[in-house]
């Protein structure tokens, strides 16, 4: 196999994975605050590694009643692109979620003026 042949290694194609991650992310919207889990600050971190995926997120608080609808709509959506192999979803509480972590506009919108 010569140089223009060769297959570019997995991790080099995952580079353009994350910002599909990303993209597909802001397709799930809490239904509460009527904002995709982006905006609102709630994902921290997309990881990819050979079409592994890990997406560490929180929520706008311990208690909130739709984590597990926002965890779920949040795996199926990144499962949708294509190149991912599997996809860990990690609740994370550190940092604690608060406004300041939202889109301005959103932010804004939701009238909080931090």
């Amino acid at each position: 196999m010569n140089a223009e042949t060769k297959e570019q290694p997995s991790d080099a194609n995952d580079a353009g994975l994350a910002p599909k991650i990303w993209s597909i992310l802001q397709s799930v919207v809490d239904p509460e605050l009527h904002y995709n889990i982006v905006d609102l600050g709630l994902v921290y971190g997309v990881d990819c590694q050979q079409g592994d995926v890990r997406v560490r997120m929180t929520l706008t608080s311990p208690g909130c009643p739709y984590g597990p609808y926002l965890i779920h709509e949040a795996r199926q959506a990144v499962k949708s692109v294509a190149g991912v192999r599997s996809v860990k979803i990690e609740l994370v509480w550190d940092p604690p979620w608060g406004p300041a972590l939202m889109n301005e506009d959103v932010r804004l919108d939701l009238g909080f003026d931090v």
